[in-house]
């Protein structure tokens, strides 16, 4: 299990946002006993957002509303599926194509689900950052989820948007397609050197492999 999760709420509390979801998912694995099915850890990763969401909400009603961001990578040998709740993004990079796994739950990307608003639109759009779905926001979260299967040379790419906001995608493909697994410290950079406003956070997977811990989390 793979996590990216991105605080928001100011720094202490975006960061306890997103390390109380860090601790849940952690909390998942004990020592000696299997997860057991694709599924069966699809669903303990539900379970464990859902005890996230309630710790961060109460924090938040009785202080500041708080909330994170969060995509999740389950892989059980050539299976896999993401999970995620806010507009961090899994992206699959399958030979020199890539595919984007998560839609994000923003305002106006809601708007262009609906036909009100072109891409090109909301790409431009200043509220274009603004979620409509996060951990501990409001009193329950619901995940969205796909679950596809590995192929031979796959690489998925977990990120915040401190990446996906500031390099286009078609650059993104052009550094994981060069650099593959090796490609983190570029990303960041490149990153970085488009001044990315936030925190940015990058882990890629394979399969059988990975770069970045397993377990990440950021405000």
């Amino acid at each position: 299990v793979w996590v990216v999760a991105d605080g928001m709420g100011g720094h202490a509390n975006g960061r306890f946002a997103s390390q109380t979801i860090v601790e849940e998912i952690a909390a998942m694995a004990v020592p000696g006993e299997a997860l057991g099915s694709l599924d069966d850890v699809c669903d303990a990763v539900a379970d464990a957002i859902a005890r996230a969401n309630a710790t961060v909400n109460a924090r938040g009603v009785a202080t500041k509303q708080m909330g994170s961001t969060v995509v999740i990578l389950v892989a059980q040998g050539m299976d896999f599926a993401v999970l995620w709740a806010g507009d961090s993004r899994a992206y699959l990079l399958r030979g020199q194509n890539l595919l984007a796994l998560t839609r994000d739950h923003t305002q106006v990307e809601d708007m262009v689900q609906r036909g009100l608003m072109t891409i090109e639109e909301a790409a431009r759009h200043p509220m274009k950052h603004v979620l409509s779905r996060a951990v501990g926001v409001n009193a329950t979260v619901a995940l969205d989820g796909i679950r596809d299967a590995f192929q031979p040379g796959d690489v998925i790419l977990l990120c915040s948007d401190g990446l996906s906001s500031v390099v286009p995608e078609q650059d993104i493909a052009a550094i994981l397609g060069a650099k593959g697994l090796e490609a983190c410290d570029d990303l960041i950079a490149a990153s970085l050197d488009r001044g990315a406003p936030d925190n940015v956070t990058v882990t890629l997977v394979a399969p059988g492999q990975s770069r970045r811990p397993a377990i990440e989390g950021g405000q």
